[in-house]
């Protein structure tokens, strides 16, 4: 018997499957690529021959599209980022006491103590530092992602770069470049700038303390861990899922929401064969004038996000209990 947890993010969309121990045994990494609906079926699409509807015993759903995705799927549990990366971090060592998670197009900082949140912080304004901007000065220097933290650790003698904001990082970056600066040492300065960026912003006036997890797709590079350490003093622990730590936790969670609920709201794999229509409308009951998007199966809806009041939202959330 399995717990599905999945992560709807702006770039990736994260499909784990948890045993009833809590151990992955299967993970699906897709590119959103600014549709959600079609990367949740891609994912299903793969599950659904190696799982039978009657595996799973609950669902969880996490990330920017989770309403959305828990519409879809039929989901037992809807959690913020910030309690699904919580949750998982504290599935694999209870002792942990910061969370860094860095991805595709936004970062933030969780502060626990005993086992609780106490504090926490996100950026969703500046691109600095995030797995988006490291890909594109990636490709600018012809180096695969995959390498950049190879590179940085290669560097002898770091070049300080701007890194205030992504703008000024990257005019910044080229500047070095065109000094003559070999790549290594623009890739230190890089990951050391935006790790700056990152304490001065997202971390400012966190009490950072050990153990620190860092969590999200930017963690597989070695250059930033390197620069967190360096910075903090102390070492900081990439967990072996880092990429999937937002779907673990949103399958833990589902645990938990389905043994108090005592069954599951699951759709089965099969909507991954099934049609989708995406319609918006603007609401005129008020002057803020909500743009609806809603959600079709079959002219039937399944469900509506968008609107401030939960005028239509709140007739749709719970369809699938």
């Amino acid at each position: 018997m399995y717990y599905l947890g999945v992560d709807v993010g702006s770039v990736s969309t994260d499909l784990v499957v948890l045993d009833e121990n809590m151990n992955v045994v299967e993970k699906i990494y897709l590119k959103t690529k600014g549709r959600p609906i079609n990367a949740i079926q891609e994912g299903f699409k793969i599950l659904k021959n190696k799982f039978s509807d009657k595996d799973i015993l609950g669902v969880g759903t996490t990330g920017s599209g989770r309403h959305i995705c828990s519409s879809l799927i039929g989901g037992d549990a809807v959690k913020n980022e910030i309690t699904a990366h919580a949750v998982a971090a504290l599935s694999m060592d209870k002792d942990v006491k910061t969370i860094i998670e860095i991805g595709g197009q936004d970062s933030k900082i969780i502060i626990l103590n005993n086992g609780v949140v106490t504090d926490f912080a996100m950026n969703t304004v500046c691109a600095a530092g995030t797995g988006s901007f490291l890909d594109r000065q990636a490709e600018r220097l012809d180096i695969p992602i995959e390498h950049f933290g190879e590179y940085a650790l290669m560097s002898q003698n770091p070049v300080r770069i701007a890194g205030r904001c992504a703008v000024f990082a990257e005019s910044d970056m080229i500047h070095k470049q065109q000094l003559g600066y070999n790549a290594s040492d623009i890739i230190r300065g890089l990951c050391e700038a935006l790790v700056r960026n990152y304490l001065n912003n997202v971390g400012k006036g966190k009490d950072i303390k050990e153990k620190v997890f860092f969590q999200g797709g930017v963690a597989a590079n070695k250059g930033m861990k390197a620069a967190f350490e360096s910075n903090l003093g102390f070492e900081v622990i990439v967990p072996k899922h880092y990429n999937m730590m937002g779907a673990i936790g949103a399958a833990i969670i589902a645990k938990d929401a389905v043994y108090k609920k005592g069954r599951s709201n699951f759709r089965g794999f099969n909507i991954a064969d099934r049609d989708f229509k995406t319609i918006s409308f603007e609401c005129e009951f008020c002057p803020n004038r909500c743009e609806v998007a809603e959600i079709k199966e079959d002219n039937f809806t399944i469900g509506c996000f968008g609107d401030r009041c939960g005028r239509y939202s709140s007739k749709t959330e719970n369809l699938g209990a």
